[in-house]
């Protein structure tokens, strides 16, 4: 039977009135639900509860789990807004119509998840607390997928995959994204899902008693190199992301160096750097296989120091070294910046975070509205919102949607070290627009790791580009052809179009 207590249990601290307020939204949701069942038969009271229960795990605060509580009221139990503004205010009120909102929003084909992806994202421009109470809401109906009538589960596990993954990764939620993506693969790729499965019982199996000496040796050269405050943990890629790597490796799992990874958390920056060093003072790394993602971390604000090295024991293990702040970051995201935002916890590295809550939703206030400040937001969802803004907006293709936001990203530089987040297939001329519309428009060459490049030229993760400018130089029609990305094309047209206009 569920209790309250399960959900305030999870969270490290509360006050009376947190566990007041959770109770309360607790039992107003139980009964609002009360007569309804889901499609297994338990009472429909089960999926909020566990939304909020999920929330609780990632830390959220009181106020969003009372919303994850409360998130299906209005739309399945006839709750009325004024009846939930007057018992829970306008702050839950607000959330909890968000993601009613979403709820609506469903995977139908192109043009309905077009319009989807853009209504997804501009709720997470305007709160991101809303995306992740939606984010908890479709990991529970993923979980229990198995209940749904069976033509209903491959699109709603595609959905999963190709919307709800990418938004858990990009913020940085990997517990959920990696949930959420082995709940649906077999759903949506059923015979890639066993081969995949049976591939790594095999290898694991192998590999199992490897690692439980590899452990043992690494705890020991540690200690006898003055490290002993540390802790270790042992990770096996999921199924969806080895599958992934499969494809890529032709299917040949003795290609692939990371599906099994030792985690080393430490209390602090400078340790992680020392520990690698002992790490390749004892064992060989290989060629190519380090990364320093603490000096450059990843757009979704992961780091971590990354080796692979062969063991002694006949194997490779990659090797992850992270502080604590670092590991719960890598898990828990934006939601452990989010978290108990009110004055409890300071934030820390993704600042835009701050800029969003708690009250920089549209509450009215009096006759006034609150405005957003979209400052130091990231590029990808600030570039979203405006393009949300645009009379042309209907000419976004789903296709042009997923290659600009979804596609696989590389990391290139700038020569002054800013990192510059773009899709797989990105060239100079997407670069130059990346840093600024007028870079763009006046771009006469570009350079690569210091060599002359012509403008088409594939870049590479880890490139450092220097674009250079000429005040003569002019947008060319074929450069809408290089580009990559629907943001270059789009300032490209527009610039060409423009002359054209002012020379008639």
């Amino acid at each position: 039977m569920e209790n309250p207590k399960e959900i305030i249990n999870l969270l490290p601290f509360s006050s009376k009135k947190d566990v007041k307020l959770i109770t309360r939204a607790f039992y107003f949701a139980k009964n609002a639900h009360e007569e309804q069942k889901r499609f297994s038969g338990e009472p429909y009271f089960t999926h909020p509860f566990h939304t909020a229960k999920i929330l609780a795990e990632l830390k959220m605060s009181p106020t969003t789990i009372c919303a994850g509580l409360l998130h299906d009221t209005i739309e399945d139990a006839n709750i009325s807004t004024e009846e939930l503004k007057e018992n829970f205010g306008e702050e839950i009120l607000f959330l909890v119509e968000g993601v009613t909102k979403l709820g609506k929003l469903k995977y139908r084909g192109a043009e309905r998840h077009n319009e989807s992806l853009r209504k997804l994202f501009v709720a997470v421009s305007q709160d991101i607390r809303v995306i992740i109470i939606k984010l908890a809401d479709r990991l529970h109906n993923i979980r229990t997928l198995d209940y749904v009538p069976e033509h209903k589960r491959e699109r709603i596990a595609k959905e999963t995959l190709e919307i709800y993954v990418p938004i858990a990764y990009r913020l940085g939620i990997r517990m959920l994204s990696r949930q959420l993506e082995d709940a649906s693969f077999p759903f949506v790729y059923p015979k890639e899902y066993e081969k995949t499965k049976n591939l790594l019982r095999q290898k694991k199996n192998e590999d199992a008693q490897k690692l439980e000496k590899f452990q043992k040796s690494i705890k020991k050269g540690l200690a006898k190199n003055g490290i002993t405050k540390f802790s270790l943990e042992y990770r096996v890629k999921t199924l969806y992301s080895l599958y992934h790597k499969l494809i890529r490796k032709d299917w040949n799992i003795e290609k692939i160096y990371d599906i099994s990874a030792l985690r080393i958390i430490l209390s602090d920056i400078n340790d992680c750097y020392k520990v690698l060093g002992i790490i390749h003072g004892i064992w060989r790394p290989l060629p190519g296989r380090i990364k320093d993602y603490i000096a450059f971390p990843k757009p979704n604000g992961y780091r971590a120091l990354h080796t692979t090295i062969f063991t002694g024991y006949g194997n490779v293990v990659e090797i992850q070294i992270k502080t604590k702040e670092m590991h719960q970051e890598a898990e828990y995201g934006v939601a452990s910046h989010v978290f108990y935002k009110e004055g409890k916890k300071k934030n820390s590295g993704l600042f835009w975070v701050t800029r969003l809550l708690p009250f920089k939703a549209p509450f009215k206030k009096g006759k006034k509205e609150k405005e957003i400040n979209y400052e130091d937001i990231p590029r990808w969802i600030k570039e979203l919102v405006e393009y949300q803004a645009s009379q042309k907006l209907e000419s976004f293709t789903n296709e042009e949607m997923k290659n600009d936001f979804f596609q696989q990203r590389i990391f290139v530089f700038t020569p002054k070290g800013d990192v510059i987040d773009l899709p797989v297939g990105s060239n100079p001329i997407d670069f130059a627009y990346a840093i600024h519309t007028e870079v763009g428009n006046h771009t006469s060459g570009a350079k690569i790791n210091g060599k002359m490049v012509s403008l088409d030229t594939n870049l590479k993760n880890g490139d450092i580009v220097k674009i250079i400018t000429d005040k003569k130089a002019f947008p060319r029609q074929k450069w809408a052809e290089y580009a990559k990305t629907t943001y270059a094309k789009k300032r490209i047209r527009s610039a060409i179009q423009a002359k054209n206009e002012k020379e008639k």
